[in-house]
């Protein structure tokens, strides 16, 4: 077994990472191997020193990557390298130099409040129509990601206590409350899913075919339903997210608060929505104010 297929295992293992994200470490670590066979003939990634890794960020900079994407492969490489010191691979890890570039601070992008209330659905006894609402509710209102909901089942759905039950990243369980209106939505698209499908997926939303739902049918719908009513250019799940914290702290919710219901184990991953709040303040102080410029 080759050093890189080790270490995924023990991401998905030990460190219980998402499908997606142990892809995304497969894909950059082969890449980085890649390069460094075409330009030194090196085919034992534990031999690289500093200077060949220096030297692929390099090169990854001059084919046009942004120094986001530069940062996650320094992100991945210094992982990759912590777990082949723990397995006595190499003595030191030549990731010792090797800084993150700089970025732009980036405001989190979310939807309006007013612009969330403009998604509307047909009122009819659709399964399809009440499958997309209750999609596009549970995600607004819980500020779940895509996998996560992908993921919900029935026996999640706590009706008496009021809550969901979530697995999140690396297994972890959180619970979020949810609303009376939307229990009621749960119940009444439960029952057309049941009448429209004899036997299905152990999940509670569904395809059109009752399977369980693809990571791209979740975006489409998103998407699509986010398409007549914002003008931003990400309509995706995760603008629903950012924007759930950010309608929360709008409203007087705290930073800790929304860290739990978002299920970040670090605080600083929340402080991007305070740090989003904080601009836009600046941003009509500049406008409003006659001594705002």
């Amino acid at each position: 077994m080759s050093i890189i297929d080790q270490f995924i295992s023990y991401i998905q293992a030990e460190r219980r990472y998402s499908p997606l994200t142990v892809s995304a470490y497969r894909r950059d670590l082969e890449r980085y191997a890649g390069y460094l066979w075409s330009t030194y003939a090196m085919d034992n990634l534990c031999k690289v020193s500093t200077p060949m890794i220096k030297s692929f960020l390099v090169s990854l900079k001059d084919e046009g990557l942004s120094n986001r994407s530069i940062n996650r492969m320094i992100s991945t490489l210094k992982t990759f390298y912590k777990f082949c010191m723990r397995e006595g691979k190499v003595a030191n890890t030549p990731m010792l130099g090797v800084k993150n570039l700089k970025q732009p601070k980036n405001l989190v992008k979310f939807v309006p409040e007013n612009d969330i209330n403009k998604v509307s659905f047909e009122n009819l006894d659709d399964y399809t129509i009440k499958r997309d609402e209750l999609l596009f509710e549970i995600l607004y209102q819980t500020g779940i990601r895509k996998a996560e909901l992908i993921g919900l089942r029935d026996a999640d759905v706590d009706k008496i206590e009021r809550r969901i039950k979530v697995l999140g990243k690396r297994n972890k369980e959180r619970f979020i409350p949810v609303s009376a209106d939307l229990l009621r939505m749960v119940e009444h698209y439960q029952a057309l899913r049941d009448a429209e499908f004899e036997t299905h997926a152990d999940r509670l939303l569904l395809n059109d075919k009752g399977e369980e739902m693809t990571p791209y049918f979740v975006y489409n719908k998103v998407h699509l339903l986010l398409e007549g009513v914002t003008s931003l250019k990400q309509k995706s799940p995760h603008v629903l997210r950012h924007t759930f914290a950010t309608h929360l702290l709008d409203e007087g919710a705290s930073l800790v608060a929304i860290q739990k219901l978002l299920g970040h184990t670090d605080l600083a991953t929340t402080q991007i929505y305070a740090h989003n709040t904080i601009e836009q303040l600046k941003e009509i102080h500049k406008q409003a104010h006659p001594k705002g410029g």
